[in-house]
């Protein structure tokens, strides 16, 4: 069965950093597409940045800049790593996979395959 857990989240403070993991099993994981969503209370999930089989990234505007994806195949873990975090970065960080190589323009609708999440809060 696929599995996706989320680790890293907590406290920080703005202007501070936050990196986040998400080990996965019960699939390939170097063949997928994989990637990191938020959801805000009150808020829709909104993509963060994915990285597909290939190595090809995308990010969010305006969090592009300021947020690393990378994937470690060899131990089936994907990071996400965010600079300069403000406020509204506050959020349950979630990670998810399409299971297919390339990822979906669709956005968070397009993911069958999502962990339980991870609570960031960032205080002043």
């Amino acid at each position: 069965a696929v599995q996706l857990e989320e680790l890293g989240g907590g406290s920080v403070q703005v202007g501070g950093s936050l990196k986040l993991s998400c080990s996965a099993s019960g699939f390939i994981f170097g063949r997928v597409c994989m990637g990191w969503f938020r959801q805000a209370p009150g808020k829709e999930r909104e993509e963060v940045a994915t990285i597909d089989a290939r190595g090809t990234i995308t990010y969010a505007d305006g969090l592009k800049g300021r947020s690393t994806i990378s994937r470690d195949n060899a131990a089936n873990t994907l990071y996400l790593q965010m600079d300069s975090v403000k406020a509204e970065d506050s959020a349950v960080y979630y990670c998810a996979t399409t299971l297919t190589w390339p990822c979906p323009a669709l956005g968070a609708p397009a993911y069958p395959y999502w962990g339980r999440g991870t609570q960031v809060t960032v205080s002043s």
